[in-house]
Formats: C-alpha cells, sequence, structure tokens
C-alpha cells in the first residue's frame, strides 16, 4: 500500500468515528502532515483521490470538507450490528479460501509462527484462561490468514477478529469446554497446512466451525 493511500485509509477512519463530520471543513494541510506524520505531496494526493471519489470536496479559498452525501459506515460498525451466525457465515466464507491460500503459499517461517500460536492456544486451555483462550485462538488463524499470502484477505480477517472476540467473550460463561473439545482440530489444521493438503485443512476448518457455537 502506497503512503497516500494510508493517509486515505486514515481519514476516511476519521469521518467514519465523527472526527470529521459531513459538511465540515476537515485541518489545512499543515495540521494534516502533522496528524498523520507525512509530506505535503503525499497529504496532496490523498486529498486529491478523495474528491475525485466523491468522499471531499475542495472550494478553493474556502478549504477541503467532507462531501454531505458521504456516508460510510466501517466494517467494525457493520459487524458490531451482526448476530453470531450471520458473521459465522461470512467467517465460513473467508477462511475456506484462506486454508486453501495457506497450504498453497505458507513459508517456513510463517509455519513455525502458527504453531507458536497453536501451543500458545494449548497452554491458555490449561491454565483454565477463558480470555487467554479466546485471544490466542484469534491469534492463531490470523497467522493462518496472514500465510495466505493475500493481504486484502488477510486485511478483511482481521476486521473479523475484533467482532470474533466480543462473541467469544460473551459466551465466556462456557469457560474453556468449547477450546478445549476442538483444540485437537486445530492441530489438524495445522498438520495439513504444513503438509500442504488443501481439501483436507477446508474439511477440518468445517469441523472447527460446525463446533464453534
Amino acid at each position: 500500500m502506497k503512503l497516500y493511500e494510508k493517509v486515505i485509509s486514515l481519514i476516511k477512519k476519521d469521518i467514519s468515528q465523527g472526527k470529521y463530520k459531513a459538511g465540515e471543513k476537515i485541518p489545512s494541510e499543515p495540521e494534516l502532515m502533522k496528524l498523520y506524520g507525512v509530506g505535503r505531496s503525499t497529504i496532496r494526493e490523498a486529498i486529491k483521490t478523495m474528491a475525485i471519489s466523491g468522499i471531499l470536496k475542495v472550494q478553493q479559498g474556502s478549504g477541503t470538507f467532507v462531501n454531505n452525501s458521504f456516508q460510510e459506515v466501517s466494517i467494525e460498525q457493520r459487524l458490531r450490528r451482526a448476530d453470531f451466525d450471520d458473521v459465522n457465515a461470512v467467517r465460513r466464507l473467508l477462511e475456506k479460501e484462506i486454508v486453501k491460500l495457506a497450504a498453497q503459499n505458507r513459508t517456513e517461517e510463517q509455519l513455525q509462527e502458527i504453531e507458536q500460536y497453536l501451543e500458545n492456544r494449548r497452554l491458555a486451555i490449561h491454565a483454565e484462561d477463558a480470555q487467554l483462550c479466546a485471544d490466542t485462538d484469534i491469534a492463531f488463524h490470523t497467522a493462518i490468514a496472514k500465510a495466505s499470502s493475500n493481504p486484502v484477505l488477510s486485511d478483511l480477517y482481521y476486521s473479523f477478529t475484533l467482532i470474533m472476540r466480543n462473541f467469544f467473550l460473551a459466551r465466556e460463561k462456557q469457560g474453556i469446554s468449547r477450546f478445549a473439545m476442538n483444540h485437537h482440530l486445530h492441530e489438524q489444521l495445522f498438520k495439513a497446512i504444513k503438509n500442504k493438503k488443501t481439501n483436507q485443512a477446508q474439511l477440518i476448518l468445517q469441523r472447527i466451525l460446525d463446533n464453534n457455537y
């Protein structure tokens, strides 16, 4: 991702969170340079691109404004409104492709990282720490997403981890039982990815998600 594209993402995030409201003027170029830690040319490229796409409106002599017609709801906001069944259904679609690509593209270094998170998950279960179980489970699946070598897919999956953590914690009264019961499936998933068995990895993932309730 180019630097000006990162700035665009940051500005859009600030708009979606209400820092810059529709119809309001955004900070001047020097202020934006300080806020986002980039040079003038990067800010100008970001503003130009956002103006072309209709997010911002540049008024000569007055400044740059958030377009009144622009309303963006971040994926995190959408996910917070969703119920577990909807999130899990989309997760199935994402992770099916993720594990296939991970089995095809993973490096030895990435395998070591995935294996370490798998071990952390096991230790969290033995410690009977539900919060840590949720965190290590998400870290394990996120490491697999990174191993897919598809940054868009990986970033999209990361957005899902924010809401998945909330779902896990909402069911914390179940303790560690769900994590413990399907840990052997996570071990099998790791082995399938390590051995580049794409079909097997997808079947194991299906079993994991089927037992995710």
